[in-house]
């Protein structure tokens, strides 16, 4: 007997049980099962041994197997090879696969006239097409999925039944005559194309300029032309998204190398399975004649998120227009989750969308698409959603089953099983009643398919967060709150699978602390039993709140009046001429008494502050504006970096705890900015201050500690020049460092940090008992 436990439904792996027992000469039978695949073999001892090394060595390209578990039977004569009906047992332990792009054999197909499939939207097979998106429970069978209410005619039945073709036990399998279609409507709701007619009349909508909602695997996309810089305008204004980047379809690698500069990891990224949205740096002049790119998809930014193809409805969207580039924007309103069904589409997208190109195969969970960029000769995800989830993080040890709720902002949830966590797509921010639904359907979702509950739930400290009010009105299951800034540092350890203590140093905009002030900016020593606060930035006023994130002014201000208190307005009045003049002295007046100004240490606002100061960002209409266009403002120059920011170390120590001097820092800039030296170097000097200062922060926690180990969280770290220096000095000092990849280092991975918290609390409780 054997049975194979991991990623193994779905992915043509009992087709090639099948046939490997064909080749070893082996009698037996396989099937599904809801805790994986289940196999017994009869044959000579050397024949068994080998198919059994075979299924790890060779297996299909799709499957990830993480455990091969063998046990002898006694002997029985069986006959033939035979693929036999799924079973669900008591235990739910197989591993969905996430969505996968198109493969070449059904792209080969889809443009082959002679091919019953030629120019087929949804074009499938074991290899390629949708799974996590349509999947309402597991065994992973069709009457499971929302292709249910497709009835395969003979010639897609026979392939499905057929163990040595490609789709077989294919769910999604279906062709012109009997799988989903597509349809082409305008806003009026009136049909006006069907078919193949609708996927052509939509190029040539989108060539004259229209916004077009188009139905995915994980919901739909906004497109528009890309070269179109009134077409990128016009869905700007309409969905009210003001300067955040667009993300951009190519049709192929060749057509992104025109426009980005490319290296081997990001191509291999680009034309992986999971097909992200990969961030490339902008080439500075358009390369071979090719058409530019409409400054507004991209405004003030030196990249561009840049993906390939990957459901055949889009390969069909460029065919015979060679060169065409679309911008592909997910199909929502500001503020809420991707719109995944058709009528909410109708609604939600009336005012956006002049016409909409829809399918009827209905997608059970929304999953936006992952974004991800090469650092350090490493992918590393910013966004994990379509192609990697529901793919777990893979546990050093074997946890409870523990719920994170996640954070606020970047929202996802987690759920650990034995060695695996599981992470949700991403939900998006938790500010409405949209999402907070969304949120509710993965967390139900998940316990479904995995048919677990947790022991636990575990959610952020921040008392006014609807996922803690959520959390906190489950009265049949315990909780605890979990510090934001430990749970950052938790999924480090978690993700890299650390056992013992670190110093964690976690960096971002906003979390709730221990003492009820704005953390952000924290050097903590964490081990599984908790953490301790070593060290942090200086408190600084956010004046106004959660105002001063979206007017980065506000933050310089409450530097500079930090810097002195008494003279501000006389000393610094050059600066404050170039912000708000109503505004200034009311903001004064609010720091002068202390009106709604909560203090902070976050690492994030200091550096909205010096982005405010150098003018480069004073108002944000995105999450991290300020400093994601005060990075880009860099012009690398290590000799550039002068004293002041150099020499800057710690001003005190109160107790245990460590105070981090930033001010001169920003006082250093302020000199700069007046001796006229260019943004440009004044950013690169800010940035090699902040890394130099972090490094002896981390450095004198070490030596107090003893702990020689570091790991680095917090949304800051999406800063690759800031991460890459840091990373090098902290490496020169002698000290391991650990980062994240698979889950992004922004408030997405805060779930995965909650749930392993929570599950080291449970563990340490039950050995206590023992």
């Amino acid at each position: 007997m054997v049975k194979v436990r991991g990623i193994v439904q779905g992915v043509g792996f009992r087709p090639f049980i099948y046939q490997l027992a064909g080749r070893c000469r082996l009698n037996g039978w396989v099937r599904n099962q809801s805790d994986g695949v289940e196999i017994e073999v009869e044959g000579p001892p050397g024949s068994v041994a080998t198919f059994i090394r075979s299924i790890s060595s060779e297996h299909p390209p799709l499957a990830r197997i993480t455990a091969v578990e063998t046990a002898d039977l006694p002997y029985r004569r069986l006959e033939g090879f035979t693929i036999e009906e799924s079973r669900a047992v008591a235990s739910r332990s197989t591993l969905i696969s996430p969505d996968v792009c198109t493969c070449s054999d059904c792209l080969r197909e889809l443009f082959s006239p002679n091919d019953r499939r030629f120019r087929y939207p949804f074009i499938n097979c074991t290899n390629c097409g949708p799974r996590y998106t349509i999947i309402k429970d597991i065994p992973y069978d069709r009457k499971n999925t929302t292709m249910a209410r497709f009835t395969m005619c003979p010639q897609c039945l026979a392939e499905y039944g057929d163990p040595v073709n490609r789709r077989f036990h294919a769910q999604p399998n279906g062709c012109p005559q009997c799988g989903p279609q597509v349809w082409l409507e305008d806003s009026r709701r009136k049909v006006i194309a069907t078919r193949e007619d609708a996927v052509r009349k939509t190029t040539e909508l989108l060539d004259a300029g229209a916004v077009v909602a188009v139905k995915g695997l994980g919901g739909f996309h906004l497109a528009v032309g890309a070269f179109d810089e009134g077409a990128v305008r016009r869905l700007r204004g309409r969905k009210v998204r003001e300067e955040k980047p667009f993300a951009v379809m190519f049709s192929k690698l060749e057509d992104i190398a025109l426009h980005c500069r490319l290296n081997s990891g990001e191509e291999e990224l680009l034309q992986s399975p999971a097909r992200p949205i990969v961030l490339l740096l902008k080439h500075r002049d358009r390369l071979g004649g090719a058409p530019r790119v409409a400054p507004s998809v991209a405004p003030k930014n030196n990249r561009l998120g840049v993906f390939l193809p990957y459901t055949p409805l889009h390969f069909l969207l460029f065919y015979g227009a060679p060169g065409r580039a679309l911008v592909m924007t997910s199909g929502n309103r500001s503020d809420e989750p991707i719109v995944y069904e058709n009528e909410d589409a109708r609604l939600s997208l009336a005012g956006i969308a002049d016409y909409f190109l829809f399918h009827d195969r209905d997608i059970f969970m929304r999953c936006d698409d992952s974004v991800a960029v090469v650092r350090g000769g490493r992918a590393r995800c910013v966004r994990r959603a379509r192609g990697y989830a529901p793919v777990p993080v893979f546990l050093a040890d074997s946890c409870p089953t523990v719920l994170g709720v996640g954070a606020e902002l970047k929202n996802t949830v987690c759920l650990t099983r034995g060695k695996s966590a599981f992470l949700s797509p991403h939900t998006g921010d938790l500010e409405n009643l949209e999402t907070l639904r969304s949120f509710d359907h993965s967390i139900l979702h998940l316990e479904r398919i995995l048919e677990i509950r947790p022991e636990l739930i575990v959610h952020d400290m921040h008392p006014d967060y609807l996922n803690t009010r959520w959390a906190l009105k489950q009265r049949d299951l315990p909780v605890l709150a979990v510090q934001h800034h430990h749970a950052h540092i938790g999924a480090v350890m978690a993700e890299n699978g650390i056992d013992g203590p670190v110093i964690g140093l976690a960096l971002d905009g906003t979390g709730f602390g221990a003492d009820a002030t704005i953390w952000g900016g924290e050097v903590l020593r964490v081990d599984k039993s908790g953490f301790e606060r070593l060290a942090h930035f200086k408190h600084v006023p956010l004046p106004g709140g959660a105002k001063a994130i979206k007017e980065p002014w506000r933050m310089a201000l409450g530097y500079l009046w930090t810097i002195d208190p008494e003279s501000v307005a006389s000393r610094f009045a050059d600066l404050l001429a170039a912000w708000p003049a109503r505004d200034v002295p009311i903001i004064l007046r609010m720091l002068s008494r202390g009106l709604n100004c909560p203090l902070t240490s976050s690492c994030g606002r200091l550096f909205d502050a010096a982005a405010a100061l150098c003018g480069v960002c004073l108002r944000a209409t995105y999450e991290g504006q300020a400093a994601i266009e005060f990075e880009q403002a860099i012009e690398p120059d290590d000799g550039c970096y002068h004293g002041k920011i150099e020499t800057t170390s710690f001003a005190s120590s109160r107790g245990k705890i460590l105070l981090i001097d930033q001010f001169p820092i920003i006082e250093a800039l302020v000199e700069d900015l007046r001796q006229g030296v260019p943004v440009a170097r004044i950013a690169a000097r800010f940035h090699n201050g902040i890394v130099h200062i972090l490094g002896e922060a981390v450095g004198a926690a070490c030596a107090l500690t003893g702990i020689n180990r570091v790991a680095l969280g917090g949304g800051v770290f999406q800063n690759g020049y800031l991460c890459d220096r840091l990373e090098k000095e902290l490496l020169a000092m002698g000290l391991g460092v650990f980062s994240h990849a698979e889950v992004p280092p922004n408030d997405a991975c805060i779930s995965l940090g909650q749930a392993w918290i929570g599950a080291q609390r449970l563990l340490a409780k039950e050995e206590h008992l023992l």
